[in-house]
């Protein structure tokens, strides 16, 4: 499927586009709100500045995708991957990023308010200026990461060892 035939069904009503192959496709800017994306594959894909809110993601492929500035809000990404993604300043509040694989992404200056982001493998992610006030991380090691200017859960093992709070 192309672009503009994906465009054009969305804008007919359709929703459901789960497992086609969009690697490399230029969806910026572009919204699709409620669109059903899972299991497909974005990788190599601009998505900067598209409204995703409340998309379904779910095991999707976005390795190395640019995301720079979309609204993710309350998007269910679970097990998607964001292998080398650029997410800066990207809007995740309120995602579903269960056991997604973050690896090497770059998430400076991205809100992640609210997400649950359980056994989410984030090794070598940048969490720059990250907002992860409210977040779930559980089975989440952040213990290697510059966290400095990241506003982590008041109750977060990891601010109460950077801040010295027991």
């Amino acid at each position: 499927m192309n672009i503009e035939q994906l465009l054009h069904e969305y804008n007919r009503g359709d929703r459901n586009f789960s497992a086609i192959n969009l690697n490399g496709a230029d969806l910026s800017t572009h919204t699709l709100t409620g669109i059903d994306l899972s299991r497909t594959d974005l990788s190599n894909a601009n998505l900067a500045d598209a409204n995703l809110t409340r998309a379904n993601l779910a095991n999707a492929n976005l390795v190395n995708a640019d995301l720079r500035g979309a609204d993710l809000s309350g998007a269910t990404l679970a097990g998607a991957s964001f292998v080398g993604a650029f997410l800066q300043g990207a809007n995740f509040v309120g995602c579903n990023l269960t056991g997604a694989d973050m690896r090497a992404a770059d998430l400076e200056g991205a809100d992640l308010r609210g997400a649950n982001l359980t056994q989410a493998d984030v090794a070598g992610a940048n969490f720059r200026q990250v907002n992860l006030s409210s977040a779930c991380l559980d089975g989440v090691d952040l213990e290697s990461f510059n966290l400095q200017e990241t506003n982590l859960p008041q109750s977060s093992p990891y601010r109460n060892a950077l801040f010295g709070q027991s």
